[in-house]
């Protein structure tokens, strides 16, 4: 039986979270300047509220699911009948697993943006997050104790998602160029000694 679950523990999942990414944040701002190292926390962030809405269950008491109950492979209905959102969004399941990927697409891009390598990152980043999509919804399906469904396409809205969050991401590299915001002391001019 499953006692840990429900709104209350989701939040405290992702505070927890929250405090250990902004420990990571103050960390990682002083070698790569504060746009970088909010948007690797924030990332990293936003896969651990991913993980707490998607696999904490929605109750603190499931019960016991009987073998025979259990589904044993995921349900392939694209775009099939989907419950109505949950927790604190009025919106359609659809909808929340659509917009639930759109900041991990977009931080992915901003904090992958500093390095040349990220036109190579941007795009294996967003592939990689399908997989973890995709390994949530394995998990659902092998936890049957936990009281979610395994459903493709939950996979499809997350991958929606998380491309729609990467294109707002290259708008804000755009408008925020983190390369440009190093550490001050990358940023001083040389002083000139030892110089020819």
């Amino acid at each position: 039986m499953v006692d840990f679950g429900g709104t209350g523990a989701m939040l405290l999942v992702i505070g927890v979270a929250g405090l250990v990414c902004a420990a990571l944040a103050l960390l990682l701002a002083r070698p790569l300047g504060w746009i970088s190292a909010l948007a690797i926390a924030g990332f990293v962030w936003s896969l651990a509220v991913i993980g707490a809405v998607t696999l904490v269950p929605t109750s603190a008491h499931t019960g016991i699911v009987a073998a025979e109950g259990r589904m044993t492979t995921c349900s392939w209905d694209i775009g099939g009948p989907a419950p109505d959102g949950f927790w604190i969004f009025e919106s359609g399941q659809r909808t929340l697993n659509t917009v639930l990927f759109v900041p991990a697409g977009a931080l992915l891009v901003l904090a992958v943006a500093r390095w040349r390598a990220g036109w190579i990152l941007a795009p294996l980043g967003i592939l990689a997050l399908g997989g973890y999509s995709a390994l949530i919804e394995k998990t659902q399906l092998e936890l049957a104790r936990i009281d979610r469904a395994c459903d493709v396409t939950d996979v499809v809205d997350n991958l929606t998602g998380a491309v729609l969050g990467a294109a707002v991401g290259l708008g804000l590299v755009i408008v925020l160029r983190p390369w440009r915001h190093r550490a001050r002391h990358d940023s001083r001019p040389s002083s000139g000694r030892g110089s020819r």
